[in-house]
């Protein structure tokens, strides 16, 4: 699967692996901005406290 898609991206390596890492940026900025957000909806937070002995 990595292969095919290092193919079918244009241009010479150093390109490619910016493209790579441009998409990389942004499907980490849409997890954290959309997706963690919504699924914190979901899961319900725990009260957790620590205390000393």
């Amino acid at each position: 699967m990595y292969a095919a898609l290092w193919r079918v991206l244009p241009g010479p390596w150093w390109v490619r692996t910016l493209i790579l890492l441009i998409a990389l940026a942004l499907l980490l900025a849409a997890l954290v901005f959309w997706v963690f957000p919504w699924v914190q909806t979901f899961v319900a937070p725990q009260d957790v406290t620590v205390q000393k002995a």
